[in-house]
Protein backbone atom coordinates (compact mmCIF):
# COMPACT_ATOMS: atom_id res chain seq x y z
CA UNK A 1 0.00 0.00 0.00
CA UNK A 2 0.95 3.82 -0.11
CA UNK A 3 2.16 4.76 2.96
CA UNK A 4 1.92 8.08 4.78
CA UNK A 5 3.62 8.67 7.88
CA UNK A 6 4.42 11.55 10.23
CA UNK A 7 7.19 13.54 9.08
CA UNK A 8 6.84 16.40 11.55
CA UNK A 9 5.35 19.71 11.44
CA UNK A 10 2.14 18.63 10.05
CA UNK A 11 4.10 17.24 7.09
CA UNK A 12 3.62 13.56 6.13
CA UNK A 13 6.16 11.06 3.83
CA UNK A 14 5.05 8.84 1.20
CA UNK A 15 6.27 5.42 1.21
CA UNK A 16 5.15 1.98 0.51
CA UNK A 17 4.73 -0.73 3.08
CA UNK A 18 2.41 -3.33 4.26
CA UNK A 19 2.42 -5.88 6.70
CA UNK A 20 3.19 -8.74 4.23
CA UNK A 21 5.23 -6.70 2.61
CA UNK A 22 6.95 -5.57 4.88
CA UNK A 23 8.19 -8.76 5.84
CA UNK A 24 9.19 -9.37 2.35
CA UNK A 25 11.28 -6.88 3.03
CA UNK A 26 13.03 -7.90 5.91
CA UNK A 27 13.83 -11.56 4.64
CA UNK A 28 15.17 -10.44 1.61
CA UNK A 29 17.94 -8.63 3.62
CA UNK A 30 18.23 -11.88 5.92
CA UNK A 31 18.39 -14.60 3.20
CA UNK A 32 21.03 -15.28 0.63
CA UNK A 33 21.13 -13.15 -2.37
CA UNK A 34 20.64 -16.02 -4.56
CA UNK A 35 17.52 -17.28 -2.77
CA UNK A 36 14.24 -15.13 -4.32
CA UNK A 37 11.86 -13.60 -2.31
CA UNK A 38 8.49 -13.35 -3.93
CA UNK A 39 5.58 -10.89 -3.01
CA UNK A 40 2.26 -12.01 -4.49
CA UNK A 41 -0.55 -9.37 -4.74
CA UNK A 42 -2.74 -7.44 -7.21
CA UNK A 43 -1.99 -3.58 -8.42
CA UNK A 44 -3.82 -1.37 -10.67
CA UNK A 45 -2.51 0.19 -13.90
CA UNK A 46 -2.15 3.59 -13.41
CA UNK A 47 1.05 5.39 -12.16
CA UNK A 48 1.13 4.96 -8.21
CA UNK A 49 0.66 1.52 -8.99
CA UNK A 50 3.36 1.11 -11.46
CA UNK A 51 5.56 3.34 -8.89
CA UNK A 52 5.04 0.80 -6.06
CA UNK A 53 6.45 -1.96 -8.90
CA UNK A 54 9.34 -0.19 -9.71
CA UNK A 55 9.85 0.36 -5.91
CA UNK A 56 9.35 -3.56 -4.64
CA UNK A 57 11.66 -4.74 -7.54
CA UNK A 58 14.33 -2.40 -6.53
CA UNK A 59 14.36 -3.54 -2.99
CA UNK A 60 15.23 -7.03 -4.55
CA UNK A 61 11.82 -8.51 -4.11
CA UNK A 62 10.77 -10.51 -6.84
CA UNK A 63 7.47 -8.70 -8.83
CA UNK A 64 6.82 -11.54 -11.78
CA UNK A 65 3.55 -12.60 -9.03
CA UNK A 66 2.44 -9.60 -8.83
CA UNK A 67 -1.01 -9.13 -10.74
CA UNK A 68 -2.46 -5.62 -13.03
CA UNK A 69 -6.06 -4.78 -13.10
CA UNK A 70 -7.49 -2.04 -15.02
CA UNK A 71 -9.49 0.49 -13.79
CA UNK A 72 -8.24 -0.07 -10.00
CA UNK A 73 -5.36 1.27 -8.25
CA UNK A 74 -3.50 0.44 -4.71
CA UNK A 75 -4.50 1.07 -1.30
CA UNK A 76 -3.47 3.81 1.05
CA UNK A 77 -3.12 4.19 4.31
CA UNK A 78 -1.95 7.26 7.16
CA UNK A 79 -0.01 6.54 10.34
CA UNK A 80 -0.50 8.17 13.51
CA UNK A 81 1.77 7.95 16.77
CA UNK A 82 1.42 8.90 20.05
CA UNK A 83 3.63 7.23 22.28
CA UNK A 84 5.61 5.32 20.07
CA UNK A 85 1.56 3.86 19.50
CA UNK A 86 0.27 3.64 15.80
CA UNK A 87 -3.31 4.06 14.88
CA UNK A 88 -3.96 3.89 10.87
CA UNK A 89 -6.75 5.46 8.78
CA UNK A 90 -7.56 3.87 5.70
CA UNK A 91 -8.22 3.97 1.99
CA UNK A 92 -9.08 0.75 0.04
CA UNK A 93 -12.33 1.58 -1.78
CA UNK A 94 -10.60 0.58 -5.19
CA UNK A 95 -7.54 -1.64 -4.00
CA UNK A 96 -6.64 -4.50 -6.75
CA UNK A 97 -5.32 -6.35 -4.29
CA UNK A 98 -9.05 -6.77 -2.94
CA UNK A 99 -9.60 -8.91 -6.05
CA UNK A 100 -7.01 -11.16 -5.47
CA UNK A 101 -8.84 -14.50 -5.11
CA UNK A 102 -10.76 -13.55 -8.06
CA UNK A 103 -8.58 -15.16 -10.67
CA UNK A 104 -7.84 -19.11 -8.12
CA UNK A 105 -5.74 -20.04 -11.89
CA UNK A 106 -3.48 -16.96 -11.38
CA UNK A 107 -3.12 -17.38 -7.65
CA UNK A 108 -2.53 -20.91 -7.86
CA UNK A 109 0.52 -20.62 -10.28
CA UNK A 110 2.03 -18.22 -8.38
CA UNK A 111 1.86 -20.71 -4.92
CA UNK A 112 2.76 -23.59 -7.15
CA UNK A 113 6.27 -24.57 -6.27
CA UNK A 114 6.97 -22.35 -3.17
CA UNK A 115 9.09 -23.54 -0.04
CA UNK A 116 7.07 -20.75 2.26
CA UNK A 117 3.94 -18.79 1.89
CA UNK A 118 3.46 -16.19 4.56
CA UNK A 119 0.11 -14.58 4.29
CA UNK A 120 -1.98 -12.27 7.33
CA UNK A 121 -5.43 -11.25 8.94
CA UNK A 122 -5.45 -8.63 6.71
CA UNK A 123 -4.80 -10.61 3.49
CA UNK A 124 -7.74 -12.22 4.40
CA UNK A 125 -9.44 -8.75 5.89
CA UNK A 126 -10.17 -7.24 2.32
CA UNK A 127 -11.43 -9.74 0.51
CA UNK A 128 -15.19 -10.50 0.49
CA UNK A 129 -16.29 -13.79 2.40
CA UNK A 130 -16.38 -16.30 -0.67
CA UNK A 131 -13.25 -14.67 -1.68
CA UNK A 132 -11.45 -15.48 1.91
CA UNK A 133 -13.05 -19.55 1.48
CA UNK A 134 -11.12 -19.41 -2.64
CA UNK A 135 -7.86 -17.87 -1.16
CA UNK A 136 -7.83 -20.44 2.09
CA UNK A 137 -8.50 -23.50 -0.05
CA UNK A 138 -5.29 -21.86 -2.66
CA UNK A 139 -2.97 -22.17 0.22
CA UNK A 140 -4.33 -25.35 1.50
CA UNK A 141 -3.54 -27.09 -1.99
CA UNK A 142 0.24 -25.56 -2.12
CA UNK A 143 0.71 -26.58 1.47
CA UNK A 144 -0.66 -30.12 0.39
CA UNK A 145 2.23 -30.05 -2.31
CA UNK A 146 5.32 -29.38 -0.02
CA UNK A 147 4.72 -25.79 1.26
CA UNK A 148 5.42 -24.07 4.68
CA UNK A 149 2.22 -21.86 5.24
CA UNK A 150 3.05 -19.18 8.13
CA UNK A 151 -0.07 -16.79 9.22
CA UNK A 152 0.35 -13.87 11.45
CA UNK A 153 -2.90 -13.03 12.78
CA UNK A 154 -2.64 -9.38 12.21
CA UNK A 155 -5.91 -8.02 13.49
CA UNK A 156 -7.17 -4.75 12.55
CA UNK A 157 -11.24 -5.16 13.14
CA UNK A 158 -11.91 -1.95 11.18
CA UNK A 159 -11.94 -3.97 8.24
CA UNK A 160 -13.92 -7.37 9.05
CA UNK A 161 -17.80 -6.88 8.96
CA UNK A 162 -18.42 -8.08 12.28
CA UNK A 163 -16.29 -9.63 15.43
CA UNK A 164 -17.40 -12.42 14.78
CA UNK A 165 -17.03 -12.39 11.20
CA UNK A 166 -13.28 -11.82 12.24
CA UNK A 167 -13.24 -14.56 14.85
CA UNK A 168 -14.44 -17.15 11.50
CA UNK A 169 -11.81 -15.80 9.30
CA UNK A 170 -8.90 -15.80 11.76
CA UNK A 171 -9.77 -19.65 12.54
CA UNK A 172 -10.22 -19.99 9.19
CA UNK A 173 -7.24 -18.70 7.93
CA UNK A 174 -4.96 -20.44 11.05
CA UNK A 175 -5.99 -24.16 9.71
CA UNK A 176 -4.64 -24.08 6.79
CA UNK A 177 -1.13 -22.34 8.12
CA UNK A 178 1.51 -24.70 9.97
CA UNK A 179 2.93 -21.97 11.33
CA UNK A 180 0.52 -19.11 13.24
CA UNK A 181 2.11 -15.97 14.72
CA UNK A 182 -0.67 -14.54 16.91
CA UNK A 183 -0.28 -11.40 19.62
CA UNK A 184 -1.62 -12.34 22.88
CA UNK A 185 -3.18 -8.55 23.53
CA UNK A 186 -5.35 -9.09 20.29
CA UNK A 187 -6.40 -12.80 20.46
CA UNK A 188 -6.88 -11.70 24.15
CA UNK A 189 -9.58 -9.34 23.49
CA UNK A 190 -10.78 -11.22 20.61
CA UNK A 191 -11.24 -15.08 21.77
CA UNK A 192 -11.41 -14.43 25.73
CA UNK A 193 -7.84 -16.21 26.22
CA UNK A 194 -7.01 -15.50 29.69
CA UNK A 195 -2.99 -16.70 29.19
CA UNK A 196 -1.01 -17.08 25.79
CA UNK A 197 -0.80 -20.91 26.77
CA UNK A 198 -4.79 -20.58 25.70
CA UNK A 199 -3.45 -19.29 22.73
CA UNK A 200 -1.34 -21.86 21.93
CA UNK A 201 -3.84 -24.76 22.64
CA UNK A 202 -6.15 -22.89 20.45
CA UNK A 203 -4.21 -22.98 17.38
CA UNK A 204 -2.23 -26.16 18.21
CA UNK A 205 -5.88 -27.81 17.79
CA UNK A 206 -6.21 -26.43 14.93
CA UNK A 207 -3.93 -28.24 13.27
CA UNK A 208 -0.46 -26.10 13.70
CA UNK A 209 3.15 -27.45 14.21
CA UNK A 210 4.34 -23.58 15.50
CA UNK A 211 2.68 -21.12 17.71
CA UNK A 212 4.73 -18.00 18.30
CA UNK A 213 2.60 -15.70 20.99
CA UNK A 214 3.90 -12.41 21.18
CA UNK A 215 3.40 -10.02 24.23
CA UNK A 216 4.88 -6.89 23.04
CA UNK A 217 7.65 -6.30 25.87
CA UNK A 218 7.10 -9.29 27.29
CA UNK A 219 8.46 -12.96 26.82
CA UNK A 220 7.31 -14.78 23.76
CA UNK A 221 5.84 -18.08 23.90
CA UNK A 222 6.99 -20.23 21.54
CA UNK A 223 5.65 -23.95 21.31
CA UNK A 224 6.70 -26.13 18.56
CA UNK A 225 4.88 -30.37 17.84
CA UNK A 226 8.52 -31.32 18.13
CA UNK A 227 10.59 -29.20 20.39
CA UNK A 228 7.79 -28.56 22.94
CA UNK A 229 7.48 -25.42 24.58
CA UNK A 230 9.72 -22.18 25.40
CA UNK A 231 9.53 -18.82 26.62
CA UNK A 232 11.70 -16.28 24.91
CA UNK A 233 12.93 -13.09 27.03
CA UNK A 234 12.02 -9.95 25.30
CA UNK A 235 15.19 -7.69 24.39
CA UNK A 236 16.32 -4.88 26.19
CA UNK A 237 14.57 -1.43 24.83
CA UNK A 238 16.44 2.02 25.70
CA UNK A 239 12.96 4.11 23.62
CA UNK A 240 10.54 2.64 21.63
CA UNK A 241 10.08 5.13 18.75
CA UNK A 242 7.95 3.52 16.49
CA UNK A 243 6.09 0.07 16.91
CA UNK A 244 5.09 -0.06 13.29
CA UNK A 245 6.19 -3.47 11.47
CA UNK A 246 7.44 -4.76 14.67
CA UNK A 247 5.21 -7.63 14.57
CA UNK A 248 6.34 -8.04 10.30
CA UNK A 249 10.43 -7.92 10.76
CA UNK A 250 9.24 -10.83 13.79
CA UNK A 251 8.03 -12.93 11.15
CA UNK A 252 10.47 -12.10 8.80
CA UNK A 253 13.32 -12.90 11.09
CA UNK A 254 11.57 -15.95 12.37
CA UNK A 255 11.00 -17.61 8.49
CA UNK A 256 14.51 -16.79 7.31
CA UNK A 257 15.97 -18.47 10.18
CA UNK A 258 14.03 -21.70 10.12
CA UNK A 259 13.95 -21.29 6.08
CA UNK A 260 17.77 -21.80 7.00
CA UNK A 261 17.76 -24.71 9.30
CA UNK A 262 18.05 -22.75 12.51
CA UNK A 263 16.29 -24.29 15.20
CA UNK A 264 13.00 -22.41 16.47
CA UNK A 265 14.34 -21.13 19.47
CA UNK A 266 17.14 -19.67 18.05
CA UNK A 267 15.00 -18.31 15.10
CA UNK A 268 12.99 -16.85 16.89
CA UNK A 269 15.37 -15.13 19.78
CA UNK A 270 16.88 -13.70 16.29
CA UNK A 271 13.81 -12.41 15.38
CA UNK A 272 12.72 -10.57 18.73
CA UNK A 273 16.43 -8.79 18.52
CA UNK A 274 15.43 -7.80 14.82
CA UNK A 275 11.89 -6.42 16.11
CA UNK A 276 13.45 -4.88 18.98
CA UNK A 277 16.14 -3.01 16.33
CA UNK A 278 12.73 -2.19 14.48
CA UNK A 279 10.88 -0.18 17.06
CA UNK A 280 13.56 1.75 17.80
CA UNK A 281 13.44 3.56 15.01
CA UNK A 282 10.56 5.48 12.64
CA UNK A 283 8.89 3.51 9.67
CA UNK A 284 7.95 0.18 8.87
CA UNK A 285 11.14 -0.37 7.29
CA UNK A 286 14.43 0.42 8.47
CA UNK A 287 17.44 0.06 6.38
CA UNK A 288 20.09 1.30 8.80
CA UNK A 289 20.05 -1.34 11.00
CA UNK A 290 21.31 -3.39 8.23
CA UNK A 291 24.52 -0.92 7.28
Amino acid sequence: MVELSQAGDGLYKRGFAGDTFNTAWYARRLLPEEWTVSYGTCVGEDAVSSEMLDFISGEGVDVSTIRRIPDRTVGLYMISLENGERSFSYWRGQSAAKLMADDLGWLDGILKGREMIHFSGITLAILPPKQREAFCGALSRARSKGAIVSFDTNLRPRLWESPEAMRAGLTMGARTADIVLPSFDEEEELFGDASPMETIERYRNGGADMVAVKQGGAALHLWQREAGLHEIAAETVTEVVDTTAAGDSFAAGLLAGLAQGKAPQEAAAEAMRLAAKVIQARGALVPSIFA
